[in-house]
């Protein structure tokens, strides 16, 4: 409550500075808090090998704290403008972070998509060059790409890849459905949903999502927070201009 001179304090230590203290009191602006106990200290301040914060004569040294009557008055006195103007200016600065962020994810997304396509057609190429009988270099390449395609991405999927992809929708409604009769009190993250799946990637899985959410079989929710703080990044998930990190099935 009081100044020293090896503290700062709300007034200073003298007859004025205690008689304002008191009157602050009354008006019922400041309320007395109770001040830590001293822990038993040796000539240096320190106690079990542990230096204490608060020593035996300062233990006793009164505390006071702000009340709502308080607070109010100060703020009728003083503009809170410049505190609420540098807020302002953080949040500006945070959401073009996010938005910098979105706009990256999605050009990464349609390069992605224009490479697929690129490679798509050099494929069907080399394959009509080859034939059915060619070298055994452009059944790898096509493997290859179905699995980077991961069974459904391709325009040329075939009747296995779609019993797969149909497969993946049931396990994961499936999963969903555990998961609501779990009396879980949020959605399902999507690792968890990943790690109940029998999806053979991550970029599998996102598709049957995908598929999911534009069949208005499950809800995909967004993720609320700071991008640094998602636990596991590689299973968010781009739906416009949302990163969706939960999913929960439509009743």
């Amino acid at each position: 409550m009081y100044g020293s001179k090896a503290q700062a304090g709300l007034f200073p230590n003298n007859a004025a500075g205690k008689q304002a203290a008191q009157r602050c009191q009354e008006d019922g602006y400041l309320c007395l808090v109770p001040a830590p106990e001293a822990t038993p200290s040796d000539s240096n301040g320190e106690t079990g090998g542990a230096i204490t914060l608060v020593k035996k004569k300062t233990a006793n040294v009164p505390l006071g704290a702000i009340t709502e009557k308080g607070l109010t008055y100060l703020l009728s006195q003083v503009s809170p403008r410049q505190v609420l103007e540098d807020f302002v200016r953080a949040l500006e600065g945070r959401q073009n972070q996010v938005d910098a962020l979105l706009h990256l994810a999605r050009q990464v997304q349609q390069g992605i998509e224009a490479m697929k396509t690129n490679v798509d057609k050099v494929l069907q190429q080399i394959c009509k060059l080859e034939g059915p009988s060619g070298p055994g270099a452009a059944g790898h390449l096509k493997a290859l790409f179905a699995g980077f395609l991961n069974d459904g991405d391709s325009p040329r999927s075939t009747p296995p890849a779609a019993t797969n992809d149909t497969a993946l929708h049931d396990t994961l409604l499936a999963g969903l459905t555990r998961w609501q009769q779990s009396g879980a009190t949020e959605d399902c993250p999507l690792p968890h949903l990943y790690r109940q799946a029998s999806a053979r990637s991550i970029g599998q899985f996102h598709d049957a999502l995908r598929q999911l959410h534009e069949l208005r079989k499950i809800y995909l929710h967004p993720w609320t927070g700071p991008l640094y703080d998602i636990p596991e990044p590689p299973y968010a998930l781009l739906i416009g201009h949302e990163i969706a990190y939960y999913a929960s099935i439509r009743k």
